[in-house]
């Protein structure tokens, strides 16, 4: 289908005003998306930038109820896992690669990084074609957790990854902005600039502000920072890698 075909069936809003308002959703109605919707958002996640037009990516569609429910234990318990009217998981795949040419060394880390480039590049794509149409999502990064037997559950093959899954469906709630990091924090010219100690006190202040009004949570972001790599990060993840033919060297 072209552009034009989905341009006439569909409204979209501005690119800029879909970035800019930007939330998380994890409470959805019942309504299902079209068939049109779908391939729509999908589209737009094809048509994302690939490195050397490798298009390393999958996206598996989970309709299962059952493998929902596994998929949902194994990422934390995230009920919208089971619930939202759209799960998918994007994936790392070179075994198309290897079919096209069985010598492709995919093994190298390289490989891998262009893989989960190019897969949060297709991810993001489909995320803000789903917003600017009205729809909402949020990234399942747990599914991590438990990567092998996600894989197993999905039936992949070797040389390719489950990275994450996309919950998408109809908003059934509006939830606060999340405060970004400052852009000067994020943002410098012909060479790095570490963030000031003042301005992460500042900003640390503004995120605890904002959970405490969102959770009523004693959180800021440097407790985030140690909550989230104050132990082992996925230690599982290697091993695995090496175990479908990535990361290798």
């Amino acid at each position: 289908m072209t552009y034009d075909h989905y341009h006439s069936t569909l409204t979209s809003a501005p690119t800029l005003e879909t970035i800019y308002q930007h939330r998380s959703i994890r409470r959805f109605t019942d309504e299902p998306l079209t068939d049109t919707e779908r391939e729509a958002i999908w589209q737009a996640g094809r048509a994302a930038s690939s490195s050397s037009f490798m298009q390393s990516v999958h996206i598996i569609r989970v309709t299962d109820a059952d493998k929902r429910t596994a998929l949902s234990e194994l990422a934390a318990q995230q009920k919208y896992v089971r619930t939202a009217p759209e799960f998918w998981v994007f994936c790392i795949d070179y075994a198309k690669h290897r079919l096209a040419y069985p010598e492709a060394q995919v093994d190298w880390t390289e490989a891998t990084l262009i893989g989960a480039v190019d897969a949060g590049i297709m991810a993001q794509n489909c995320l803000l074609a789903a917003e600017s149409i009205g729809l909402g999502g949020v990234y399942i990064g747990a599914l991590r957790n438990g990567i092998e037997e996600a894989a197993k559950i999905l039936a992949l093959p070797e040389y390719t990854v489950p990275l994450f899954g996309m919950c998408l469906g109809h908003p059934d709630q509006q939830p606060l902005y999340r405060p970004r990091l400052p852009l000067n924090t994020l943002v410098s010219e012909n060479r790095y600039r570490l963030i000031e100690a003042d301005t992460l006190a500042q900003y640390n202040q503004i995120l605890a502000d904002y959970y405490r009004v969102r959770s009523n949570l004693d959180l800021d972001w440097s407790r985030a920072v140690i909550d989230n790599f104050g132990k082992p990060v996925r230690p599982q993840v290697l091993p695995f890698l090496h175990k479908q033919g990535l990361a290798k060297r």
